[in-house]
């Protein structure tokens, strides 16, 4: 029994992570069609981010909420403006080219982003440890865990509730669908779809970086971060477990778990409609002989 609860409760706290990192590139592949192979490097300038902001924060001595409260103000701002400045100065000039064209510009913002982070921060792993001794240590049905991970279950919890109603409850949630449903519809009805480019990558970024920034304090910001979210093919949680797997390869039954956990994203955010369609195509109207121009007659107007 207790080992059936440690991979529940295992998988629930790496799928929490996960279901962020994962939120954020939905987000971005539902608004923008592009699937962001950089959305990994986000996620590791998050963690990066967060562990610097703590060690000054606790160098001066400064309670661990501080720190942690801290280190999420500063990711996001970062997170924001690193994002609206990518979409504003990058991804704008290549609007309406090919998707492959995207997906290599992606790649190239990718590797940029690694090796900035490596000429910043280096090589070696960085922890935020502080924030990790905030909710002390808890005991479960016999089982032990740091309070910090348990914390990070409903912390996802209601990122994701938060994104479901900010999409459906709201005005701005409901010019996003818009888009995402009918592009041109949108434009036509006035929405100025550039904006909600700008503010739905930025967000997605803010996503991704929010994650890293959570899970420093128990996984180390290390260049496998760059990893998390960085590939996939169908479906974006794949790339996220798949980098897990690399960080925990002994956990298999925890990460599968964690994957069937995080294809929750894929419910909350709406997905763009195909381009292909199933239905027939209409019947042919049938032949009439055409009336003679003395007996036509002109089309009423409404």
């Amino acid at each position: 029994m207790n080992f059936l609860l440690t991979i529940i409760l295992d998988g629930l706290i790496q799928a929490s992570w996960l279901f962020i990192v994962a939120l954020g590139l939905t987000l971005v592949f539902g608004v923008l069609k592009i699937l962001n192979i950089a959305h990994g490097s986000f996620y590791a300038l998050g963690a990066y981010i967060a562990a610097t902001v703590v060690t000054l924060v606790a160098a001066r001595g400064l309670p661990p909420s501080v720190g942690f409260v801290a280190m999420l103000l500063a990711v996001a701002l970062v997170a924001a403006a690193v994002g609206l400045l990518l979409e504003r100065g990058l991804l704008k000039m290549f609007y309406g080219r090919d998707e492959v064209v995207l997906l290599l510009v992606t790649y190239a913002v990718f590797l940029i982003l690694e090796d900035v982070t490596k000429l910043i921060w280096g090589v070696n792993p960085i922890y935020a440890t502080q924030p990790y001794e905030l909710f002390g240590s808890l005991e479960f049905a016999g089982l032990y865990y740091v309070g910090y991970d348990l914390v990070l279950i409903p912390i996802s919890a209601v990122v994701g509730f938060a994104i479901w109603f900010g999409l459906n409850r709201t005005i701005t949630g409901k010019i996003v669908l818009a888009v995402i449903h009918n592009e041109e519809m949108s434009v036509s009805m006035g929405v100025r779809v550039n904006r909600v480019y700008a503010f739905a990558f930025a967000f997605g970024v803010l996503l991704a970086a929010l994650a890293g920034a959570l899970t420093n304090p128990l996984i180390a910001a290390t260049n496998a971060s760059h990893l998390v979210g960085g590939t996939g093919a169908a479906c974006e949680v794949q790339a996220g477990s798949d980098a897990a797997q690399v960080i925990e390869p002994d956990l298999s039954c925890m990460m599968k778990m964690s994957v069937g956990i995080c294809v929750v994203p894929c419910l909350v955010v709406p997905q763009p409609e195909s381009g292909l369609r199933l239905e027939p195509p209409p019947p042919p109207a049938p032949a009439s002989s055409s009336p003679s121009p003395s007996c036509a007659r002109s089309p009423s107007r409404v």
